[in-house]
Parts: structure tokens; C-alpha cells; sequence
């Protein structure tokens, strides 16, 4: 089942943890290691070690890159400043979103995109067919970059044992290059995809194994431990924070996602924006929102959301929250039905279960700002 798929760096290291390895968008990696509920409460209460060297890396250089940028995705790239990061989204002309990435700044030409593992081929297929006359050189550079990401309120005091700069330095969504970690070179950057504090590190692939050794064996007496696909999951669905293919898709539009701060309408130009002002001036058809079971049912994605029978739409991603201790969920459904507290059923196993639209923002944050 796991033959001809990829691997990262980090393949060996997973089973010597006690890693279940599962596919996921082509590639071979850990669903989980001592199990999704004690790593995702690690990440909660201490921290957790992830293998996100699967994630596609793609550096934009040339005298246009900041243009190119700029057309090419909804967020506003002008207000960037070197080492800086922003997350955005590309769409195509309809509005639907090619895929959800990270900007980071170098200079004004030269920037590296963080797309997701099983939209790479097709993001930067797109990247190209939307280059034009722009003068920009697009490198996929995924496969000569290995990218581990430490998460949790102990990840800054466990990663600054082995770090030669003050980790205070990095701000959220800010990065630095050149960062020693236990002697290796690194850019280390603070995004997180969890809800929690945290750093990315990126650096190459021969170098990964020694720095995954190093922070689980100085960080176990702090609670770290290694964490898989399955909590990166109900972690970042707490925070809702989308998925591709789950809450973003080509059919669906940062609109209807709830990600409309990500879209700066009032620029010049970018591939999708008629689209976009187009269904903002007559208004949204379907939404997404978060809803919480009042019937006992877990609610998976597909599932059916309904009204007196009459199918609204479908769960985007749903959870037995391991923090909250609630069956909840994310669902796209007709606007109509999408204010808080308006009574919606969910369809597990051809039963209509009694649910209830909530607020979708189900866990406070703590980034540090």
C-alpha cells in the first residue's frame, strides 16, 4: 500500500518513534506516533514536533517578482517588508482558489512561497501560465528543502537551548535566515498551523535528521514529543484554520470561506478579483460556519447538512474536539440558514441529527504577537 510513494528526510526517524505511516497526497507519512490525543494535547499544554518536509517550496526571483506577486495572489504583497510573511491565496479568473500559501519576503526580488504538498505540481503549472511578460524566474525548490515545524506554549524555551539568536527576535509571521540550530544553518520563521505558538524550520535535507534528534531528546523533559497528520488536523480545525480540499477549493471562494480579510478588493488587479467583486456586490449564496452537535453523532467531512430534510450543504471537516470535548464542525451551507443558533441537521449514517450553527472560531489563539 505505502509502495512508490515519496518520502521525506525524516522516513527512517518516523518508525524508531513508534510512527503509523499512512498516504497522504503522495506522499508516506506519520498519522500519528503515541496517539492523535495525547500529541494534539501535547501541542496544547507543551509542545509537538512535526515532519512538514512534504510542504512545496517555490522561490520567485527576477526585477518583477514583487509584481508578479501582486497579480498573482489576493493579499497585498506591497506592504511586505524583508523578512516578513504573509498568508494569501491564489484564484483562478471564476474565483476559486488555486491553493493557500505563505509569502516570504527576502527582497523586492526575491521571494519563496510555501504551498501545500499535494497541490505543487499544479500550483506551479499555474504560477507559469500566469508568468506572462513578467520578468521572474520561478524554481521549484521542494525537493532540496526539508521543513520541520516545533508547536506549543514550550516551543520557544525548547528551540532557544539549541538556538544562537535570541528567538524574542522573531516576531509573528516574521523570519530570519542564517539562524544556527545546534550549528546547522537554518531560516527559522514563526507561523504555526495549530493555534499555538511555534517556528518553522527550513534547512537541507542531509541536516534534518541531526535537529529532529536534538529538540525530542532536550525537549522530552519539557513535554515535547513527536506529533503526526492526525493532530495537525483537530489542531488546526479548532483554530479553523481552512484545509485545502476541505474548507478551500477550486469550487469554493475565499468568500464563502469566511478568508475575505486575505482578499484586498481595492488593488489594481489580481487573477479572480472581477470575480470576487462580482459575488460580494450580489451577495454570498452559501457560507461557511461552524456548528455543534446537540444530537450524539460525530460529524465527518461529506456529511450531509440538512433542514426539515431539504439538503443546505455539507460538512467541511468534523471532530469529537479534543480540547473542548464537543462534537463539532465546519459546514459550507445556503446562506440562508447561517446566522448562530439557527437549527441544521446532520446526516450520519442516514439518520437526521439535531445540530446547531456557533460561532466557527471554537479556540482562542495564542500566537505571540
Amino acid at each position: 500500500m505505502l509502495d512508490n510513494l515519496k518520502i521525506t528526510p525524516l522516513y527512517n526517524c518516523y518508525k524508531e518513534y513508534g510512527g503509523k505511516i499512512v498516504e497522504f497526497a503522495g506522499w508516506a507519512m506519520p498519522l500519528q506516533y503515541q496517539g492523535i490525543i495525547s500529541e494534539h494535547e501535547a501541542v496544547r499544554n507543551a509542545a509537538g514536533l512535526f515532519d512538514v518536509s512534504h510542504m512545496g517550496e517555490v522561490e520567485i526571483k527576477g526585477a518583477d517578482a514583487a509584481e508578479f506577486l501582486q497579480n498573482l495572489v489576493t493579499n497585498d504583497v506591497s506592504i511586505l517588508k524583508d523578512n516578513q510573511i504573509l498568508y494569501t491565496l491564489m484564484c483562478y479568473e471564476n474565483g476559486g482558489i488555486v491553493d493557500d500559501l505563505l509569502v516570504y519576503k527576502f527582497s523586492d526580488e526575491y521571494f519563496y512561497l510555501v504551498i501545500n504538498a499535494g497541490n505543487i505540481e499544479k500550483d506551479i503549472l499555474w504560477m507559469f501560465e500566469c508568468k506572462d511578460l513578467y520578468d521572474v524566474e520561478i524554481t521549484n525548490s521542494s525537493s532540496s528543502v526539508a521543513q520541520i515545524a516545533i508547536q506549543g506554549p514550550k516551543a520557544q524555551k525548547i528551540l532557544q537551548m539549541i538556538t544562537d539568536i535570541n528567538l524574542d527576535d522573531i516576531k509573528f509571521f516574521n523570519f530570519k535566515t542564517d539562524v544556527l540550530i545546534d550549528g546547522i544553518k537554518c531560516i527559522v520563521s514563526r507561523t504555526g498551523y495549530t493555534g499555538e505558538d511555534g517556528f518553522e524550520i527550513y534547512t537541507q535535507i542531509d541536516k534534518i535528521e541531526n535537529i529532529w534528534h536534538k529538540l525530542l531528546n532536550i525537549g522530552s523533559q519539557e513535554g515535547l514529543k513527536p506529533a503526526g497528520l492526525g493532530c495537525r488536523d483537530t489542531l488546526r480545525f479548532e483554530a479553523c484554520l481552512p484545509l485545502y480540499g476541505n474548507e478551500i477549493s477550486k469550487d469554493i471562494t475565499p468568500l464563502e470561506a469566511g478568508l475575505a480579510f486575505y482578499v484586498k478588493l481595492q488593488k489594481n488587479s489580481f487573477i479572480g478579483k472581477e470575480a470576487l467583486l462580482k459575488q460580494k456586490r450580489e451577495g454570498l449564496k452559501r457560507k461557511l460556519v461552524g456548528f455543534e452537535m446537540r444530537d450524539r453523532g460525530i460529524p465527518r467531512h461529506g456529511y450531509e447538512v440538512a433542514v426539515l430534510g431539504v439538503k443546505i450543504g455539507e460538512v467541511t471537516t468534523g471532530y469529537l474536539s479534543p480540547t473542548l470535548k464537543k462534537n463539532i464542525g465546519l459546514a459550507l451551507i445556503d446562506i440562508k440558514y447561517c446566522e448562530l443558533e439557527t437549527e441544521i441537521e446532520i446526516v450520519i449514517r442516514g439518520k437526521s441529527l439535531k445540530a446547531e450553527v456557533i460561532d466557527k472560531k471554537f479556540y482562542k489563539n495564542n500566537y505571540k504577537k
